[in-house]
């Protein structure tokens, strides 16, 4: 693939053989390292001397605690500081992180703690490890998993570890699995992915050396993704350490109340690498002031990169168009694929590339599944190159019989390479089915031309009306640029009808004449690609359901609307009264869950059995105890 201009040259150039090598790598690096942005406007640094001495310390603690080589450790830790040192601590001391991600609202409460429960009943984690505030609701959840040994609070772990506890760096070979990374679920429910130390290494070096031919003197990341999500946790924290670069975290929430705060931030720490999703440029644009603009200087950004969902190419050109006058150049953005199971990047356009599309022939496309170059005035549908994979890699589009497609045929994209996951933890059935015969199975659709990769849309959400195929996105975002709805919050499916497929399109909205806005989306559907609405469903702000990652989940929507509760299953953010109501009852439900626990674990590991009556007596101490606790807590 094309490579950064010959003028960038790195000055060092890395490869550590494992990430336990690369955080003891950080052991001289004092001024050196990752900062983190909090709420109130400051910042916290962290060298890599620190990072590294905090894992030390916290591998110290999780040894002192009996956990061994191998064990799970699920973590849901919102703040960065705590997660960083956490995350890599677990990896010092051989175990397994799991990053989960934390309530993003009380609004859908219940059914956050009913998705940790059941992830964690895979996982299998021997401790929890949040932050003493969350730990008063996840003790509601936590009592349910069976693996669970306890709680352990964030504060708890900062204070010195055990002298005793060895701090000594776990032995491990590329095969070791480093870290379970659990999928976002959008078209199915969440599963592990087994990300090995290989492949966390192939993959760092794809990102860092082949895709963006990292400096570390002059480079500087900038990013406000989860860390708990692949993008933010390998692409911005795993990756820039293995190549000793620097970056800046904002708070994911400061960026969702305010996403000024993304470039504002790459202004002032001259960042020169950020990436987000397609949404995060649309907003960019939207909320960029006029004076922002005359004052931002975004010259010094060598990739913003765009991936992890369909990337709409009118929103990337406008993404340039809106900030050009703030420096940025037009080869700065840098189209992308990739996925969990491919540990994360699978493509890259090369840094001295701009933006590049391919408009094709709609009707071919959507009956022949050929992507042919428009011509004339015929209707065409528009992709985004997401340029070629990396060296050693290979991607081809793939008919359902196996046999690999000739360029500009349709099909799905497999992939295979040193950075593909091990499986699917304790998954047989699904890793042979996805990462059997030698290929992984990415069920995206998408062609190929020259090399360069086209996503088309998943394949578990292509709609076929009357024999035709529409990719959902390019519905949702001709719908998205309607005055009243909300931009990005919009999903299309397919429903059995009585001939034929219908559609349907579900958009969240604050409109007070829903049923003009019915008729307008109707309308605008049929006159751009002559579809037939069969129903188009107005729900409130905040009510569609997505996954921990933000995207929209089509499949449950869908459900949900044949279960007549589309829009009527809470919403993300309540209202006051309602947030402390459900508070409330989690605060109790976890002090009862945190009670049982314990009565548990003193059963099991430290009552003093004398003979059979202490025995029956003591169980039945206890569960008077639990019972009276209950009692005083709930109504």
């Amino acid at each position: 693939m094309t490579t950064a201009s010959e003028s960038h040259r790195p000055a060092t150039v890395v490869n550590h053989p494992h990430l336990i090598a690369a955080i003891d790598a950080g052991q001289t690096e004092k001024s050196r390292g990752f900062a983190f942005l909090n709420r109130e406007g400051g910042e916290d640094f962290m060298s890599f001397a620190t990072l590294r001495e905090e894992a030390m310390n916290r591998a110290a603690h999780f040894r002192a605690l009996g956990l061994k080589h191998g064990d799970r450790v699920a973590l849901v830790l919102p703040d960065g500081q705590d997660f960083v040192p956490t995350f890599l601590g677990a990896v010092w001391a051989g175990l397994v992180p799991v990053p989960l991600y934390p309530p993003l609202s009380l609004g859908k409460l219940d059914a956050y703690l009913e998705t940790l429960v059941n992830i964690c009943r895979k996982a299998t984690p021997a401790y929890l490890v949040t932050n003493a505030k969350l730990s008063q609701v996840l003790w509601s959840g936590a009592a349910r998993i069976p693996s669970l040994q306890g709680v352990l609070a964030a504060e708890e772990l900062r204070q010195p570890a055990p002298s005793e506890a060895s701090r000594e760096p776990a032995k491990v070979s590329g095969d070791d699995l480093c870290f379970l990374q659990f999928t976002s679920g959008s078209t199915s429910l969440p599963k592990g992915v087994e990300v090995t130390h290989d492949a966390l290494r192939a993959n760092a070096w794809a990102i860092m050396r082949d895709g963006l031919n990292t400096d570390s003197s002059v480079d500087m990341g900038v990013s406000w993704l989860p860390l708990y999500h692949d993008m933010g946790l390998i692409g911005f924290v795993l990756s820039p350490l293995f190549h000793n670069v620097q970056v800046t975290f904002i708070p994911t929430l400061s960026f969702v109340r305010g996403a000024n705060i993304w470039l504002s931030t790459i202004h002032k720490k001259r960042g020169t690498i950020s990436f987000a999703p397609n949404f995060a440029y649309s907003l960019a644009a939207k909320r960029a002031k006029p004076e922002q603009l005359e004052n931002w200087d975004l010259s010094c950004m060598r990739a913003f990169g765009c991936g992890a969902e369909p990337i709409n190419p009118t929103t990337m050109k406008n993404f340039v168009e809106t900030f050009i006058p703030a420096g940025l150049k037009a080869s700065a953005l840098v189209p992308c694929y990739g996925m969990a199971e491919a540990t994360l990047a699978i493509s890259f356009i090369g840094l001295d590339e701009e933006l590049s599309t391919d408009k094709i022939d709609a009707t071919t496309y959507r009956d022949e599944k050929r992507a042919v170059p428009a011509q004339g005035n015929a209707a065409t549908v528009e992709f985004v190159s997401c340029g070629r994979t990396f060296p050693g890699h290979d991607v081809g589009a793939f008919a359902d019989d196996g046999q690999r497609l000739p360029d500009r045929q349709v099909g799905e994209l497999w992939v295979k390479g040193p950075s593909i996951a091990r499986g699917y933890y304790q998954d047989p059935q699904a890793s042979e089915a996805t990462f059997g015969q030698g290929w992984l199975r990415t069920g995206d659709l998408g062609y190929l031309v020259d090399g360069q990769v086209f996503i088309t849309g998943r394949k578990k959400d292509l709609i076929i009306i009357n024999g035709r195929n529409y990719d959902p996105q390019r519905i949702e975002w001709l719908v998205d640029e309607m005055p009243e709805v909300r931009r990005g919050n919009t999903v299309a499916f397919s429903v059995p009808g009585q001939a034929s497929e219908e559609l349907v399109v579900v958009v969240e909205s604050r409109s007070e004449n829903p049923a003009a806005l019915k008729e307008a989306i109707t309308q605008r559907v049929n006159e751009e690609l002559s579809l037939n609405c069969s129903a188009v469903v107005v729900a409130p702000p905040g009510s569609l359901p997505k996954t921990s990652s933000g995207k929209l989940q089509r499949s449950r929507t869908r459900q949900q609307y044949l279960d007549g509760t589309v829009g009527k299953e809470g919403v993300r953010t309540l209202g006051a009264s309602a947030d402390r109501a459900v508070l409330a009852k989690h605060v109790a439900l976890a002090w009862v869950g945190k009670s049982r626990h314990r009565v548990r674990r003193i059963a099991k590991h430290t009552i003093e059995i004398r003979n059979l009556r202490d025995a029956v007596y003591k169980v039945k101490l206890a569960n008077h105890w639990a019972r009276a606790l209950v009692g005083r807590l709930l109504p």
